[in-house]
């Protein structure tokens, strides 16, 4: 089964580390800012989390805050909505940022991976405008009731090593298990 159908079993902790050149109506913002990140997905309503706003780092705010979401079946993106709060007029968009799931689910990347990754936003009218930096670790159903120390019950890596008879035989390092040996040789 691949990752992208076991998503059901997943929910995400992204982290909202910082935001840069964050402008509305080509100005930079002076404070309060915030997050909030929800999976899109077409199936089912999606949870969603929010930062707290960042009283102080203007157009370059710094939240550093871990947010959960569950991703749902189906899911293509998550979404990351960056806001300025106003006393006077409410909440105001300064930009959204689509990240694809594909970005931290599937390929060869071991469950529980911590990505780091930026991303450009658009203001509503799908202009640029300023960048978010994040990172996202998908955390799957078997790993939510972890120890206090998640290092104990993560899946086990498998060794690889390189076969006795690679340079006898001239063989490849595949990768997979063979004949008892992880990486087992396979002749050219």
């Amino acid at each position: 089964m691949s990752d992208i159908a076991n998503a059901h079993d997943r929910s995400l902790e992204v982290t909202i580390i910082s935001g840069e050149d964050l402008r509305i109506n080509d100005r930079p913002i002076k404070n309060n800012a915030f997050v909030t990140v929800k999976a899109d997905s077409c199936c089912s309503p999606s949870s969603h989390d929010s930062t707290k706003p960042d009283a102080q780092g203007e157009s370059y705010p710094y939240w550093d805050e871990k947010l959960h979401v569950e991703l749902p079946t189906g899911s293509r993106y998550i979404v990351a909505e960056v806001r300025r709060r106003s006393s006077s007029a409410g909440d105001k968009l300064v930009g959204t940022a689509w990240i694809p799931v594909s970005d931290f689910v599937g390929d060869y990347t071991p469950e529980n991976y911590l990505h780091f990754l930026s991303y450009r936003l658009r203001d509503a009218k799908g202009l640029r405008n300023g960048i978010i930096n994040i990172s996202v670790r998908v955390i799957t159903s078997s790993c939510k009731g972890a120890s206090s120390h998640p290092w104990r019950s993560l899946p086990s890596v498998p060794e690889f090593r390189t076969p006795v008879d690679r340079e006898k035989n001239g063989g490849i390092v595949t990768g997979q298990e063979s004949d008892g040996l992880v990486g087992g040789a396979s002749s050219v």
